[in-house]
């Protein structure tokens, strides 16, 4: 019986040119379909209900939540890339050489627009925090959006670019029927290194370093005259807990993007060659995957406005007319 399983192929007619099934334990298998399938069904869904929160309540159309709708929208990609991700877990690729192709630069493209949107946070936090008095003029709806599309615009363009081999020579690289590989060039590799994770990690740690540095020591200023506050000056000071909150909000969710994220990055660093374990490779793309899910997490955690709106989405209140403009999420 185990010849038998060693010996299973993906298309069993084409007995000469198919690929080989991956041999794994039945509980190993199954334990990692039901994985992926949850977390692929709860970020798909959890990251619509902020893409629709956001979108549908113009209180909610803010410079710093302009970015999170960018956010969610890649994260909901990275839900639906899940499948594919569940299809390769027998080592069998079904769906052809172009939706691998697809597969690939689509992964490449959100990543990057991900990292990309995670430095946009940072700016936009150590403005809010580092220059308040000229947040509102300095960081804006318009100026956001275009930010955000361009994020957008210079991940499609770099990665078609940096992938057009395989873009027009699809499967160029397989050896079987049934397997799905993607290989770039070393420089390739090294720019998408340079531009996509270590320049941008960089300038997310020194900003947030920079702006947990003020934040504290606003928040000691604030509790060291908390007794000697007037009524005029209460809105300035719960604006200041406001950005503070918001900025460790934030915080917590680009350290936990780091966290997912860097594993990933470093078995590309390693390179094709290396001879990694099948089983740490599925842990630490999972991880990553894993943190789209978290996102809109940390957000039912720390934003009111967030958990209001999914109550009047799940609730059907956002169908009545005028809901758009409710107040007070």
């Amino acid at each position: 019986m185990s010849s038998f399983h060693e010996d299973e192929i993906c298309f069993p007619q084409l007995l000469n040119s198919s690929c080989r099934k991956a041999v794994l334990p039945y509980f190993e298998s199954l334990f990692t379909y039901i994985i992926l399938s949850f977390i692929c069904i709860v970020t798909v869904i959890l990251n619509i209900l902020v893409v629709i929160s956001i979108s549908h309540f113009k209180q909610l159309h803010t410079p710093t939540n302009l970015l999170l709708l960018s956010l969610a929208v890649s994260d909901c990609f990275i839900g639906f890339l899940i499948l594919f991700q569940i299809d390769l877990i027998d080592g069998c690729w079904f769906l052809g050489d172009i939706i691998c192709a697809a597969y690939y630069v689509l992964g490449y493209i959100i990543a990057s627009v991900s990292i990309g949107t995670m430095v946009l946070i940072s700016i936009d936090r150590y403005v809010a925090i580092c220059d308040p008095l000229h947040y509102s003029t300095k960081v804006t709806v318009k100026r956001t959006n275009i930010c955000v599309c361009l994020c957008w615009m210079f991940s499609v363009l770099f990665h078609c670019l940096m992938l057009k081999n395989n873009l027009q020579q699809p499967g160029r690289y397989n050896t079987c029927v049934g397997q799905c590989i993607f290989i770039t060039e070393y420089v390739h590799v090294f720019a998408d290194m340079i531009l996509s994770f270590i320049i941008p990690v960089a300038v997310i740690v020194v900003l947030y370093m920079r702006v947990f540095v003020v934040a504290v020591s606003q928040a000691r200023a604030m509790r060291s005259h908390i007794t000697s506050v007037t009524i005029k000056c209460s809105t300035k000071v719960t604006a200041k807990k406001s950005q503070i909150k918001a900025a460790i909000t934030l915080g917590v969710v680009v350290v936990v993007f780091l966290i997912c994220l860097c594993p990933f990055y470093c078995i590309v660093l390693s390179g094709p060659e290396s001879t990694l374990d099948a089983t740490l490779t599925v842990f630490v793309i999972t991880l990553f995957t894993f943190n789209s899910c978290l996102n809109p997490l940390i957000y039912a955690l720390f934003y009111p406005w967030f958990r209001k709106s999914i109550k009047l989405i799940v609730t059907l209140k956002i169908l009545r007319g005028g809901s758009h403009n409710i107040s007070k999420l």
